[in-house]
């Protein structure tokens, strides 16, 4: 099996394991544990992760003029990122988290228009207007009242947070992981993230009361740490060394659906007219500004 082929499959499994954290992320919060006191469980527990498998990797030493590029990447991929998305998700809803982050495709072409100066064609401007749109429908729209939903327009907003910051991450990160090796990179990453995000997590962190968890809460915090974080962060920084960032991003697609039909199965959410609209006009411009210009053809005398 090639490299390209396990790349592929490697952000695929990414973003089955993000559809899925939707709806179980959120059976935790905020009962048995408050949103940023989940995250430095994350980043600790996939710093652990990654330094203990950074023994089966090669042995790098990260050059000076990298590290200013590694803190701004840890802020924006495991703590603005984290932070914003799983705030997001104590205020809103599984399948609203769901559709938004399909967002970061779009993000990913506008920046890189910013950024590396890529070129951006009509179809993708349409597609950046069209995911806009989408967006902000799911933003004023979403006011209906649910006990563990209690600020779906505030939630909603952070997701779009959460989408951008991803999105920078992408960019960014992508001349490292084409330099070091994932295990390398992440365990720096994830360790420096424990750092920046203690002081803003510390309260949230000793509130959980562990004694009165049930299994299914310890086993949803599991997922989270070793799925949701570790793995995919692992999978993704694997992709990204075969793939390019707007490809891997535009994985994304798949998120709302495994999203959605989980979050419906498991009925922890619903899909209503408004959402189902919104989420058509999002998907519509993540098609087209994701989508690749068909080359000219040839004329033939």
């Amino acid at each position: 099996m090639s490299k390209r082929v396990l790349a592929i499959l490697a952000a695929f499994g990414a973003t089955a394991i993000y559809g899925l954290n939707h709806t179980i992320a959120k059976g935790v919060m905020p009962n048995y544990v408050q949103p940023f006191g989940f995250i430095m469980l994350r980043v600790s527990g996939a710093a652990l992760l990654f330094w203990i498998f950074s023994f089966l990797g090669p042995k790098e030493k990260i050059e000076k003029r990298d590290w200013g590029r590694i803190f701004i990447c840890s802020i924006f991929g495991m703590v603005i990122n984290m932070l914003a998305f799983f705030k997001g998700l104590q205020l809103s809803t599984p399948i609203n988290s769901a559709v938004l982050v399909t967002m970061t495709p779009i993000i990913v072409v506008a920046l890189s228009a910013l950024l590396i100066k890529e070129k951006i064609t009509w179809q993708k401007a349409c597609g950046i207007l069209l995911g806009f749109i989408g967006a902000v429908l799911l933003i004023l729209l979403g006011s209906e009242t649910r006990q563990d939903a209690p600020n779906i327009p505030l939630g909603n907003i952070l997701f779009i947070v959460n989408a951008l910051s991803y999105g920078v991450y992408l960019i960014l990160i992508k001349k490292l992981i084409e330099k070091y090796h994932p295990f390398t990179l992440m365990k720096w990453l994830f360790t420096i993230a424990i750092v920046i995000n203690l002081p803003i997590t510390y309260h949230e962190l000793i509130a959980i009361q562990w004694s009165i968890m049930p299994i299914d809460a310890y086993m949803a915090i599991a997922f989270v740490i070793i799925g949701t974080t570790f793995l995919t962060y692992l999978f993704n920084a694997f992709a990204l060394t075969q793939l390019k960032a707007s490809t891997v991003s535009a994985f994304t697609y798949l998120q709302p659906l495994i999203g959605i039909i989980f979050a419906m199965l498991t009925g922890k959410d619903h899909l209503s007219l408004t959402k189902g609209f919104a989420a058509l006009l999002v998907f519509a411009g993540v098609y087209l500004a994701s989508r690749k210009p068909s080359a000219p053809k040839m004329e033939t005398k």
